[in-house]
């Protein structure tokens, strides 16, 4: 048995992926724990959503390992050879992380309530009068109480993301993975999303953000990773890094976005 206290919750020890002849991510190794919220930035086409991929493995690491809590992901160790698991061992293991993404791929003919309680019902078997009860107290949460009626099509970008996010909380994860969850609103909903988040982070929900937002990283993160080319360049506590970074690197993107 580990000791969770010392276990970091994310761990990632060389991890590398190609896709063709194109290395993505370089022997990438960090780690995150618990109730240490990390965030990514970097450049376009740096790794960023491909290490958060890893992390589930929606993506298979071509190299290197990655375990949550202890657990390696998507394989299994016997003796010095890894195995991959079977689908459903790694939809299994998926189900204890969340993960929110640029686009909000709620379900068109679900009301918002309808989308927050079918994980639980079709995957946990929770009954439907409890999961209903969840996804209520979950739109709460979120800013969307009175929202559970209303289809997707009838809410803003901002309130579909928030969705999303309850959507990812009623499966009760260990770990959240946001994906650039606000790159593609209207820049005035972009604030609440954001506090949902600070919420989250406030409430001890370890969380790996890939975003662009520097405010919210210099605010809420323990740690910052700057990545480009498929690599960790630079890395700190995110006041340090955005005041004063280090490698050229790092200072050529942050006078972009800064």
């Amino acid at each position: 048995m580990t000791d969770s206290s010392t276990t970091p919750m994310v761990l990632a020890d060389g991890v590398s992926k190609s896709f063709g002849s194109n290395e993505v991510l370089k022997s990438i190794s960090l780690s995150v724990n618990q109730g240490e919220v990390l965030c990514i930035v970097g450049p376009s086409g740096s790794g960023k959503s491909t290490f958060l991929r890893c992390i589930n493995h929606l993506e298979r690491v071509d190299a290197g390992r990655l375990s949550v809590d202890g657990q390696l992901v998507g394989y299994r160790q016997h003796g010095d050879k890894l195995y991959e698991l079977k689908p459903k061992e790694a939809s299994k293991q998926r189900r204890e992380i969340g993960m929110v993404f640029q686009r909000f791929n709620l379900f068109p003919h679900m009301t918002a309530l309808e989308n927050v309680m079918e994980a639980p019902m079709r995957v946990k078997g929770i009954p439907k009068s409890q999961a209903a009860a969840r996804a209520q107290e979950l739109l709460a949460r979120v800013g969307l109480g009175t929202k559970g009626d209303h289809y997707p099509a009838h809410l803003s970008g901002g309130q579909q993301q928030r969705v999303a996010i309850a959507r990812a909380l009623a499966m009760d994860p260990k770990l959240m993975l946001f994906d650039e969850p606000t790159s593609a609103l209207d820049p005035e909903l972009v604030g609440e999303v954001l506090d949902v988040m600070k919420g989250l982070a406030a409430s001890g929900m370890t969380m790996i953000v890939v975003t662009h937002e520097m405010g919210f990283a210099r605010e809420v993160a323990d740690e910052l990773v700057f990545m480009d080319g498929g690599v960790v360049v630079e890395s700190g506590d995110p006041r340090e890094v955005l005041a004063n970074p280090q490698h050229q690197r790092t200072q050529a993107f942050l006078s972009k976005v800064l």
